[in-house]
């Protein structure tokens, strides 16, 4: 229990009753709909590698099996969960990794947060452009509470089963992810938490909220930003653009991934995750240098003047 509210969450750590683990935390930040089992591959891949990080995996409030109550569902409502749960493990710092909505979150944490932020890794990222899917800028128009219960009634989910199933090509551990997201949508508390979360970042023209213009915050911070070149969701341009906008960042593309390329090509995307961790040690944030970077966006001009 955080603040009253239960947040379910994988965890890699030790067992319970033991001290918390001294040493680095990843934390693994899923997307709109999904929860922590989205992860699961990426985990077990680690797990084979015997790499001694540890992960942690919440189901983020309004998904999987966490409280989804009346709450600030805005990437900086969850970027504020997310370090009371941080804290609450005994830890500092973590590497912070974002999936979609999850990567939209992990620029807010890391913005919001610098103190608390060690790396920054960037999965088929939302916020860094106005291109979304249709369907995704659909579930923001007026009504779309009452056209989502249409869509994940037990007929639309097993036709759409067998339409994959049966189709070339549509299989895919991508398509399974989406498959259980919408799934999970057929209960009412988790679509109203899903409404709210995409009416707070999308609108009928696309995503509206954006982290492009201050990308440069996080360039004291090791940066990996990863996409399936093959996502239909948010395009692969956005990768190619938050690169060219931090310099030292590094760009990771899985060729034929779909938007969960940890999951489509789980030991290729496990290689390159660690080889980014091994390469590049935690860092600690210095306040001063980033309100230098704040400042260098700023320009208020000459103050107006209250008489009294």
């Amino acid at each position: 229990m955080v603040h009253g509210d239960q947040v379910a969450f994988w965890d890699s750590g030790p067992p319970e009753g033991d001290e918390p683990d001294e040493g680095e935390l990843i934390l693994l930040v899923h997307g709109i709909a999904g929860s922590a089992h989205t992860w699961s591959p990426l985990l077990a891949e680690m797990a084979r590698r015997r790499d001694p990080r540890r992960c942690v995996a919440p189901d983020l409030l309004g998904h999987g099996s966490s409280s989804a109550p009346w709450a600030d569902y805005s990437l900086g409502g969850y970027a504020t969960g997310l370090r009371d749960l941080l804290v609450s493990l005994g830890h500092t710092r973590a590497t912070v990794v974002g999936h979609s909505l999850g990567g939209g979150i992990a620029q807010q944490f890391a913005f919001q947060f610098p103190q608390h932020t060690s790396r920054l890794v960037l999965i088929d990222s939302g916020g860094l452009g106005r291109e979304v899917s249709p369907a995704l800028r659909a579930a923001t128009l007026p009504g779309a509470e009452w056209v989502i219960p249409v869509l994940t009634a037990g007929p639309f989910v097993d036709w759409g089963r067998r339409l994959v199933a049966h189709v070339p090509g549509l299989s895919s551990p991508s398509t399974t992810e989406a498959g259980r997201a919408l799934a999970s949508l057929a209960d009412p508390v988790h679509r109203r938490a899903f409404v709210h979360t995409a009416r707070s970042v999308i609108d009928a023209g696309g995503q509206r909220v954006r982290a492009t213009d201050r990308l440069d915050l996080a360039a004291d911070l090791p940066l990996l930003i990863a996409w399936g070149t093959a996502d239909t969701l948010i395009p692969v341009e956005h990768a190619h653009r938050a690169h060219a906008l931090v310099p030292g960042s590094e760009l990771a593309l899985f060729d034929g991934a779909g938007h969960f390329p940890h999951a489509d090509q789980p030991r290729a995307f496990a290689d390159r995750l660690l080889r980014f961790l091994d390469e590049h040690p935690p860092v600690a944030i210095d306040s001063t240098d980033l309100a230098d970077r704040i400042l260098a966006h700023s320009d208020l001009g000459d103050p107006a003047r209250v008489s009294r």
